[in-house]
């Protein structure tokens, strides 16, 4: 069982490190011992991710039955049951040394299954609702992994920096999630900047923004930057050995929307990623940073 354990913890990693790129590096600034278990979370959401968007060629009812079979393998696995899956058992481990609210997962589990059927959202509110299982529960199964002075006052901002950071993948990400057939800018927000989706595919096609698609764009930003702001003080509440992982998270997924900026919101010029110089000195940045010290919110153009 031990060996099966490891090489669950190992498959997550591999996961991580290879479609994680960002808070790979960031993990590695955790004490050794709490590594996998982050892990172990990146491993989870991110097969349960691949099972709905990497089976694009089979029918929406596989699909489905798919991530129903993992979801119930996962939850007899929480009721004590043998899996042989090749994740599972740390993802259980994990979720059993730190007592983790199995809420979070079931939520989880309900916006993945969302991304089978539903392909817009009409409200910000509606979005929220979907980010709610796939972003804020993530910080929420993180924070105990973590570790806060004061978990209660750590808790909604860490619920902010999973939206934040799912925003932020939103808005790089608009290409791709195009080419799935979905969208993750509401239609209400498309309608107040005369934007159709129809507009969107031919932004796309041309490998250009109009200035309307431009116009979304800043103001998506402005909103991940509100969830950013709102995050900013759980990081000084983490435990000492976690800050400077949470710091490097935090100003590379910032980044990532600096990028954006620069390059006048056009999310269909190229891929937004941050340079590996920068990554590097925030990694560096992080470290001197005493633990305690407040997390400046960003401030963009």
């Amino acid at each position: 069982m031990e060996v099966d354990l490891a090489a669950a913890y190992e498959r997550c990693r591999e996961l991580h490190k290879r479609h994680g790129r960002t808070y790979y590096l960031a993990t590695r600034l955790l004490p050794k011992w709490k590594r996998r278990h982050v892990h172990a979370l990146y491993g989870f959401t991110r097969y349960a991710d691949e099972i709905v968007d990497r089976t694009e060629d089979l029918p929406p009812a596989e699909r489905a039955a798919r991530l129903t079979a993992w979801s119930d393998e996962f939850l007899a696995g929480l009721a004590g049951a043998p899996t042989d899956d090749p994740l599972l058992p740390a993802v259980l481990h994990t979720i059993a040394v730190f007592d983790l609210d199995r809420a979070d997962f079931a939520a989880f589990l309900r916006s993945m299954a969302m991304d089978l059927t539903v392909t817009s959202y009409a409200t910000y509110d509606d979005l929220l609702d979907y980010m709610e299982g796939s972003a804020a529960v993530i910080g929420t199964m993180m924070l105990p992994i973590l570790g806060s002075s004061d978990p209660a006052a750590a808790r909604e901002p860490a619920r902010q920096l999973g939206l934040a950071f799912q925003l932020t993948n939103f808005i790089r990400d608009v290409s791709e999630d195009l080419d799935r057939g979905r969208t993750y800018l509401p239609d209400e927000h498309l309608a107040e900047f005369g934007v159709t989706r129809a507009d969107l595919f031919a932004a796309q096609a041309a490998g250009r923004s109009t200035p309307q698609i431009k116009a979304l764009i800043r103001a998506e930003v402005a909103r991940a930057d509100e969830h950013y702001a709102a995050a900013a003080p759980g990081i000084p509440l983490l435990l000492p050995g976690s800050q400077a992982c949470m710091r490097t998270a935090y100003e590379l997924y910032g980044g990532i929307l600096d990028e954006v900026a620069a390059e006048d919101y056009d999310v269909f010029t190229r891929r937004a990623t941050v340079p590996n110089q920068r990554r590097a000195a925030v990694v560096a940045r992080s470290l001197l940073t005493r633990p305690g010290t407040p997390t400046t919110a960003f401030a963009r153009s």
